[in-house]
């Protein structure tokens, strides 16, 4: 079995299952209680949070524990706009953003705020000069994704936080889901970011779990009120295994991250290089420093994506059309929209994600059945 839709969810770590059975047999405390089950508990908490502090560089204070990366940009958003409200509505994202920062922009569209969606150029990426354009004084909120879910395409952080520097109240958040582990931390943990989200699931994590990172000193309203964990700003109950879980599996992606990234970069390359030299293909994750090194999206012209991968798996291979959370509605890449692909090729693209366990006899073998699902497609057409 070949497992290429690292970009939809990961497989749990070994290590990471057996932390999380660990500490659900052991530390079954309420870290809110005042006993000594509960402190054990607390303390575990606070190690986990310290952990996930030092592994990206910021300070105990700065993580926040959530459910994953749909609550997470829900919470940059809408926490933003209820705390900023005051001095001003406006709000700008991207054309290419997930759909929980799409639909949390478009829901407070309804209730007053103004949002201003930025193109993107053939790459999938938006220009500084774009968003300093967008600027308004009423702008509140900037949130760009790291790496896009779609095709890989890396925003340009560096450009980005540039501009911001000239507008230091605005809160800038980036969904770097997709960018953890992926020798990027260096744009993603600038000087300028204020929120970063992140899904546990996306690196080896259990599901349901995620954290956030909060700029110290910025301000954010709580979307649950309850019984003020997280100091006072997300209640609820902690996921302690799920916590332990994660900062285990954080401190396994990044061990050896730079050698990890080249491997999957290789793999990317081998895979891509081939299927571009069929006719009917088109790439769309070029050989280019601005995509990530393990998505690759391309379509076949003439045949739909779920016929594609519905043939590799056939084989054995996992793939996906352009994002999990689309695939099964059967509609239009929202990037490949935005970049103005025509609809009859993104209808047709697929996207392989890789992580740091894929292999290049992997990507061998997927080339070889590449090479003999693409004569069989020819019949067809």
């Amino acid at each position: 079995m070949i497992y290429f839709d690292n970009s939809a969810t990961t497989k749990a770590a070994p290590e990471v299952v057996d932390t999380y059975a660990k500490v659900s047999a052991n530390y079954w405390g309420n870290p809110s209680s005042l006993h000594k089950f509960g402190e054990q508990a607390f303390n575990l908490l606070e190690q986990s949070r310290q952990q996930i502090a030092d592994l990206v560089g910021a300070k105990l204070s700065e993580i926040l524990f959530t459910s994953g990366g749909t609550e997470g940009d829900n919470w940059a958003i809408k926490g933003t706009a209820m705390a900023k409200r005051e001095f001003g509505n406006h709000l700008i994202t991207t054309e290419v953003e997930h759909p929980a920062v799409h639909n949390s922009m478009e829901q407070l569209k309804q209730d007053g705020f103004e949002v201003t969606y930025l193109p993107v150029d053939e790459n999938g990426r938006v220009s500084a000069a774009d968003l300093r354009a967008a600027i308004k004084p009423s702008t509140i909120l900037v949130s760009t994704m790291a790496v896009n879910n779609e095709i890989g395409a890396v925003q340009p952080l560096d450009e980005i936080a540039d501009v911001l520097r000239d507008f230091p109240r605005i809160h800038w958040h980036i969904d770097a889901v997709q960018g953890i582990g992926k020798g990027l931390a260096d744009k993603i943990f600038n000087d300028r970011v204020d929120f970063v989200t992140f899904s546990g699931h996306k690196f080896h994590a259990p599901r349901g779990i995620g954290f956030m990172y909060k700029r110290q000193g910025r301000t954010i309203a709580p979307l649950m009120a309850g019984g003020g964990q997280e100091r006072n700003l997300r209640s609820g109950t902690e996921n302690l295994p799920a916590i332990a879980a994660m900062a285990k599996a954080l401190r396994l992606l990044l061990d050896g991250e730079a050698d990890k990234v080249k491997r999957q970069r290789d793999i990317r390359l081998a895979i891509l290089h081939h299927v571009e030299t069929f006719p009917n293909v088109t790439i769309f994750s070029k050989d280019l420093p601005v995509f990530a090194p393990h998505i690759l999206c391309f379509a076949i012209a003439g045949v739909r994506g779920e016929t594609i991968v519905h043939a590799f798996e056939e084989h054995d291979i996992y793939i996906s059309t352009t994002s999990a959370c689309s695939s099964k509605k059967h509609v239009e890449s929202s990037t490949l929209q935005a970049m103005k692909v025509d609809d009859g090729i993104a209808t047709s693209a697929v996207r392989i994600s890789l992580d740091e366990h894929n292999t290049m006899a992997e990507a061998e073998e997927f080339n070889r059945v590449f090479d003999e699902l693409y004569t069989q497609f020819a019949k067809l057409n």
